[in-house]
């Protein structure tokens, strides 16, 4: 399947390794702004597989952990992807998703691949408080800057590139 786009900057015209950090970098915009609440989805997802029978998918992490009504819970998508890159869970397959919301669509299972580094990494990462109000983003983050027609274009030199 290849890409009617006409333009050399689109994502599917710079190969597997730009798609792969664009995708990457998307992923730490909720990373770096809700650490707390993905501190506790990786602390959910572990201990559900270590009370368990080794397995466990999003779906205890959002059972486990609250969120305020002000956080889309798609801010979680991130919580496995550093576990897994350690090593200390592994994809185990898909299952069908019993939360209504999802329409039994199919979501990934993760099984233990590491049980003394899974209680290592608990043991070494605490819950974290809440973030008070203050502190909490509320906003989405912006992906591209927008000018408006009143706003002038900043120069080149100030944007740093030259």
């Amino acid at each position: 399947m290849t890409c009617n786009c006409k333009t050399n900057r689109h994502p599917c015209r710079r190969g597997t390794a730009a798609g792969a950090k664009l995708k990457a970098d998307a992923l730490a915009l909720p990373e770096a702004r809700r650490e707390c609440y993905l501190r506790r989805g990786r602390r959910a997802l572990l201990q559900a597989m270590l009370a368990g029978n080794g397995r466990a998918t999003a779906e205890d992490v959002y059972a486990a952990v609250n969120l305020p009504p002000d956080i889309d819970p798609r801010c979680l998508g991130p919580v496995p992807g550093q576990l897994a890159y350690d090593r200390i869970i592994r994809a185990a397959g898909f299952v069908r998703s019993t939360r209504p919301e999802c329409h039994t669509r199919w979501i990934q299972a993760w099984a233990l691949a590491d049980r003394a580094a899974a209680e290592r990494w608990l043991r070494d990462n605490p819950e974290l408080p809440d973030p008070a109000d203050d502190q909490r983003d509320h906003s989405q983050p912006v992906l591209v800057p927008i000018h408006t027609a009143n706003e002038p274009t900043p120069p080149v030199a100030a944007s740093g590139a030259g």
